[in-house]
């Protein structure tokens, strides 16, 4: 992880529908390259606060940059310059794998020959250069997740956010698809992750935990292992969320 250029600055950053308040004042950097982790329980607010840094949704007050764009001002740039990949599958079932990338390289802007440069290379490392014909629907869960994400990343961009990508996969393909991650994070593009799994939390660089719209814990899953004298995360992950009040988001 190379810690010379922030990439993700927030500083109070707060969101508010009417009366509830979904993020409240949240404050906190990203370096680049870095595997940052946001975890909390349903309604905490990680997903209205990870709209807002996708440049989807308007904050109500404080200040946010991504990649360098103002959440404000500069949202569609932001957008420019992100991958996304949810756990909802994104990609279209009723494509094949090479049209899939195709289609996507497209919306991101590479031109014809960095098209098909950047499919080569994919269908390559995804060793699947015998099936890009295959329809998408016809693929395993985990094979699709890891095209996913590998589609997200096709135009090298400073950030992507993942929101419970390997929510429903098995432990193999979960342990592939973070090595896929790791060799993301080491070609410099940072990480943003959610996660219900508290052992895919321990993988993360530094791990922000989010309690009714706030960041109750911020660190690396080592120190905060020691700070709230558990052995894993989930074991700081339970001591946090038990003091939740609300419960979906």
């Amino acid at each position: 992880m190379m810690e010379t250029e922030k990439v993700i600055s927030a500083k109070e950053l707060t969101k508010r529908f009417g009366a509830f308040t979904a993020v409240d004042k949240i404050t906190f950097d990203v370096q680049k390259g870095e595997i940052f982790g946001f975890i909390g329980a349903n309604g905490a607010g990680k997903t209205t606060a990870m709209r807002m840094l996708c440049g989807l949704s308007l904050p109500t007050s404080g200040l946010a940059t991504v990649a360098g764009f103002d959440v404000y001002k500069q949202n569609e740039q932001i957008k420019k310059h992100i991958g996304y990949m949810s756990q909802k599958f994104s990609l279209y079932e009723d494509l094949t794998i090479r049209e899939n990338i195709r289609f996507y390289a497209g919306i991101y802007g590479l031109d014809e020959e960095q098209i098909k440069e950047k499919t080569a290379k994919l269908l390559r490392q995804l060793r699947m250069e015998g099936q890009d014909k295959t329809l998408v629907r016809a693929l395993p869960l985990g094979w699709k997740q890891k095209l996913a994400f590998s589609i997200a990343i096709v135009h090298d961009p400073a950030i992507v956010f993942l929101d419970e990508p390997t929510g429903g996969v098995d432990p193999i393909t979960r342990r592939e698809f973070w090595s896929l991650i790791y060799e993301a994070s080491a070609r410099g593009i940072t990480i943003f992750v959610t996660t219900h799994y508290m052992d895919e939390a321990e993988y993360c660089n530094r791990v922000s935990i989010m309690v009714d719209g706030r960041i109750d814990a911020l660190d690396t899953p080592a120190n905060l292992m020691k700070q709230y004298a558990a052995t894993s995360m989930d074991g700081v992950f339970l001591q946090l969320a038990r003091k939740a009040v609300r419960t979906g988001d």
